[in-house]
């Protein structure tokens, strides 16, 4: 019997000590996990029963219950001025995607949805939510309140991540959206005309949407899609292959979750089909493959690293192919080839058809760029085309560009406005630049906002921040500390310029 009980108290204690020991590991290699890294241990430290599918009997309780906890209500304020460039076009953003009123001018409030990705107060949501907010306020589905910042933004595929301080928190799983199939149930889970925790549902009616809505702010013709009402050309950059669905996605459901019955995050709901501003049977997510490897980026470099393949092209059909002569008509027509990029060096040329990417056939341009939207700088991809009536095959190398300038941040209440005002984005400096700058700590800009404190003053991407208010800044939690330490909202902030030039300049931001 003392035996018996020798072992069982052994095993007790080297039970606890190989918790322990876990629990050191998991949090010392935290911050370099990626978001499914992190919800790898999440999951295996929390348990929990498996929901079984909804086909056959019809039920999405259990899906709701493991989702509605982890989707978060975000309200947004941001100073708006008569005369301000963007004024008509947030007015119609925020007045028709969330279902309010907009003053002309002054303070400005809007709402939305986000989703918890990670325990830790990491949140993805639209780029439209949060773009251009001073202060952005996250109501928790337990009624707590939290002051969010942030983290950056991707206006090429419409997504945010922002933060807030909190720990332990519900997330919803990451899914797979390659494996979502078109007639498969799914949910939307959102705040829509500021109804919290609304579920609702409905089939993936299509996938590979493209409806070019991301960068078109700049036209003013009337356009069904989405949360402006204008429509145009996309910018070159910009990246649309939406998840399209009929479960019902209203103004306040942008950034919300759109999961299938297994209670997986496959997409974020981004845009809707109206003539009216509210649900007509057609709503728009961004496919949560596409979304990781962003917010990746962003938590990881401040900024998404995109590659690119390094060719112009033109969407295929009957009259397309007429007026280009080619008596193909489907595939993506290559116009131009970038001189030293990666299809160039691969083989590519003009006139060539992209009909397959990755042994996949290639129809229109959203095939072509989730896949090359999933990869970074540096990956290889293998594009089909079609030359001269045969098929060949050839292998990519993606080329790197300079990310989109965009947003930042970290977590305090009293500092969340501030950091928001500055619209930077940071990473700690690297051994290198040290030496180039010859300068022990700092940290670099990785993005800039438009119209925030940075871009006013014309403090660049690759400037280094190394004070604030004289605390010396080693990392971005010591931005936090130092915004604190404001003397009657003045900001001084010193660094040096990418040439090496010295800078210190104060500011008001009160």
């Amino acid at each position: 019997m003392k035996k018996f009980g020798l072992t069982l108290l052994t095993a007790f204690i080297g039970g606890a000590m190989a918790l322990g020991t876990y629990k050191v590991i998991e949090n010392k290699y935290a911050d370099n996990m990626s978001f499914q890294d992190r919800q790898k241990v999440y999951f295996t430290s929390n348990p929990s029963a498996p929901i079984t599918s909804s086909t056959g009997e019809v039920d999405f309780t259990q899906a709701a219950a493991a989702v509605t906890p982890a989707v978060v209500y975000i309200r947004v304020t941001y100073q708006n001025t008569e005369g301000d460039e963007k004024q008509s076009e947030l007015q119609q953003m925020f007045g028709n995607m969330f279902g309010q009123q907009m003053r002309p001018q002054g303070v400005q409030q809007a709402s939305g949805s986000g989703v918890i990705i990670s325990p830790d107060g990491y949140i993805v949501t639209n780029n439209h939510v949060v773009e251009n907010a001073d202060k952005i306020t996250v109501n928790t589905n337990d009624h707590r309140t939290f002051q969010a910042k942030v983290i950056g933004t991707d206006p090429n595929t419409d997504l945010a991540l922002i933060k807030i301080s909190a720990t332990d928190l519900p997330i919803v799983k990451l899914g797979n959206s390659d494996d979502a199939k078109v007639g498969e149930w799914v949910l939307a889970v959102g705040n829509p005309f500021n109804l919290t925790s609304t579920v609702t549902a409905g089939i993936v009616s299509a996938k590979g949407r493209n409806i070019g809505i991301i960068g078109s702010e700049d036209n003013q013709d009337q356009n069904p899609f989405g949360r402006t009402s204008n429509d145009g050309p996309k910018t070159n950059k910009s990246i649309e292959s939406f998840i399209q669905t009929d479960a019902a996605i209203n103004p306040g459901n942008s950034g919300g979750a759109l999961v299938n019955t297994k209670g997986e995050l496959i997409g974020i709901n981004s845009a809707i089909a109206s003539q009216t501003g509210s649900y007509e049977g057609y709503g728009f997510a961004i496919p949560i493959n596409l979304a990781k490897k962003v917010l990746n980026d962003i938590e990881k470099f401040g900024a998404v690293k995109r590659g690119y393949v390094g060719v112009s092209f033109t969407e295929l059909n009957p009259d397309v192919a007429e007026q280009l002569k080619t008596s193909v008509t489907n595939g993506l027509y290559v116009r131009d080839i970038v001189p030293g990029g990666g299809a160039q060096e691969a083989g590519i040329k003009t006139g060539d058809v992209i009909v397959k990417v990755e042994n996949t056939p290639v129809y229109v341009s959203s095939d072509l760029q989730e896949r090359v939207g999933e990869l970074q700088p540096g990956d290889k991809i293998h594009l089909t085309v079609l030359r001269d009536g045969s098929e060949k095959t050839f292998t990519v190398t993606l080329k790197g560009d300079l990310p989109a300038a965009s947003h930042t941040a970290a977590v305090t209440k009293s500092a969340a406005e501030l950091f928001n005002k500055l619209g930077a984005s940071f990473m700690p400096i690297t051994k290198e630049q040290k030496a180039q700058f010859h300068i022990q700590s700092g940290v670099v800009v990785t993005q800039v906002r438009p119209g925030r404190l940075f871009d006013d003053t014309e403090i660049p991407v690759g400037s280094v921040i190394t004070s604030i208010n004289r605390h010396a800044i080693g990392s971005v939690a010591d931005i936090d500390n130092a915004i604190t330490n404001t003397r009657n909202g003045l900001l001084v902030i010193s660094g040096l310029y990418p040439d090496g030039t010295s800078f210190s300049n104060t500011f008001q931001v009160q």
